[in-house]
């Protein structure tokens, strides 16, 4: 092959990488936990995957690479292939509040409560105005640890920060349901 063909294949790869990345990342902005995961990949995911564990292998220090290759796992239903992948990407930065919520959502969907409350909390000292992370924490102290003491701290923080943007309703019901209960209404 030519110089000029391989060159333009790997450019045109590249360029649908990156159409990926954006597509996906402007996805990703508002998950929560009560709203469904798609239970069917698209048909390109594998090969986004085997493409994105190639960047890795060649350069390592790709942050960008590493949280799409995470992305990607959390898309597909592979929660550990995907804490692992975002491990590699917050070494390299840390002070990333949306890699720390998706894997802390990775943490709770393998029941690693602790490690969730921890990337959850992290997140939300990198930014404290990160709604989603609260959002999440109070869904790990409510469902999971039935916590509604600490699920009504955390709620109440979210709804300061967002009091109408998508989720406050929810967090309202569930703030009355814990009002309702005895051992912690009022």
């Amino acid at each position: 092959m030519k110089k000029e063909t391989i060159l333009f294949a790997v450019v045109a790869l590249i360029i649908g990488v990156l159409v990926g990345v954006i597509f996906t990342n402007a996805r990703k902005t508002e998950r929560s936990p009560s709203a469904p995961v798609s239970s069917a990949p698209s048909v390109n995911a594998g090969q986004q995957m085997t493409m994105l564990e190639g960047i890795v292998a060649r350069e390592p220090t790709n942050r960008n690479a590493w949280v799409q290759l995470g992305n990607a796992y959390f898309d597909a239903n592979q929660p550990m292939k995907s804490i692992e992948a975002y491990d590699k990407a917050l070494a390299i930065n840390a002070n990333d509040p949306n890699v720390l919520t998706d894997q802390g959502i990775m943490f709770r969907k393998v029941g690693w409560f602790d490690k969730a409350i921890t990337a959850f909390e992290q997140a939300s000292k990198v930014d404290a105005t990160h709604a989603q992370s609260l959002f999440n924490l109070g869904v790990v102290y409510r469902y999971d640890l039935q916590d509604f003491v600490k699920a009504k701290e955390v709620w109440e923080r979210y709804l300061k920060i967002n009091p109408s943007g998508p989720g406050a309703d929810q967090v309202r019901a569930e703030l009355n349901f814990i009002n309702s209960q005895p051992a912690t209404g009022g």
